[in-house]
């Protein structure tokens, strides 16, 4: 940032909650004019939240209405994140306030992402369309070193639901617990889980425990962001649905319910959302300001 330069106006918000208190917490910057990289990292490393999001100009081939299409750069305290779902969700809340709801278009480094921001009973509540993903198998050499950086014997796992590394704009490792007491005990290895994701290139660990049919509770360990967990995480809620799809565990067309953030206290909410046809994702919350 230059020297002369404005400080830049810091939001804070969180994301898949109605509540301040609950939800993922992220740092929003509508305005990075004048930032470079070494000042978007800073800030996210300043707020300490797993993520923060900065809005930039439009690419000239975005498309999108006129002054609802922007560029956005998401940083944890660590580094730059191609895509950040939570993030994501809680700039176009923030937007949606001082905009109106309606469309919204992004261009992340992963590709384009829409957004659609409505308003319930006073609530806003925005909805992500996830760029196509994809699912790939995980070596089993790769696999026993994530178990054994969780602390979690290959046994406490749910046999019906595969290991799989899934992307939906960011890679997650997908890892089924046989039980929610499995889920709740997370106590890991930060310094070997992260270089295993490194050299995977992982975003985060989706760990999940069903529920039902249709609901699931999930946790995300986040080490490459230099943050323990993450407390709701949209990027991954998109891996995941894609992920059930793909392994016929849910339906083609399928409303998931994803509770994340209840073994932090900071209880959150996401909606996944997937249509037969349409191999894209879609992930939905409810977003609020903070202080």
């Amino acid at each position: 940032m230059a020297m002369n330069a404005p400080r830049p106006d810091i939001l804070r918000y969180t994301a898949f909650s109605t509540t301040p208190d609950g939800g993922n917490p992220a740092g929003v910057v509508l305005d990075a004019t004048g930032l470079d990289d070494s000042d978007m990292l800073a800030i996210a490393a300043g707020l300490g939240y797993s993520e923060s999001a900065f809005l930039t100009a439009s690419p000239e081939d975005l498309g999108g209405q006129e002054g609802r299409a922007y560029g956005i750069r998401c940083f944890s305290p660590k580094a730059e994140v191609p895509f950040c779902g939570h993030a994501t969700l809680a700039t176009a809340v923030a937007l949606a306030e001082r905009i109106g709801p309606g469309e919204l278009v992004f261009a992340t480094r992963a590709g384009t992402v829409p957004v659609e921001v409505t308003e319930e009973n006073g609530t806003l509540r925005a909805t992500l369309t996830s760029v196509e993903p994809y699912i790939e198998k995980i070596a089993e050499d790769d696999l026993a070193e994530a178990l054994a950086a969780l602390g979690w014997p290959a046994g406490d796992l749910d046999p019906a639901f595969p290991p799989r590394i899934a992307f939906a704009g960011a890679r997650h490792l997908v890892l089924a617990a046989a039980t929610r007491a499995r889920l709740a005990d997370l106590a890991y290895d930060f310094a070997r889980l992260e270089a295993l994701m490194h050299r995977l290139d992982l975003t985060t660990v989706q760990l999940v425990w069903r529920e039902s049919a249709t609901v699931f509770h999930v946790r995300d360990p986040f080490p490459v962001g230099g943050v323990v967990e993450d407390p709701a995480t949209g990027a991954a809620a998109a891996a995941f649905g894609a992920y059930a799809r793909d392994l016929g565990l849910v339906p083609e067309d399928a409303v998931l319910t994803l509770h994340q953030g209840e073994d932090l206290g900071r209880p959150g909410e996401l909606t996944v959302t997937l249509r037969a046809g349409d191999p894209r994702v879609r992930v939905s919350g409810a977003g609020t300001r903070i202080g």
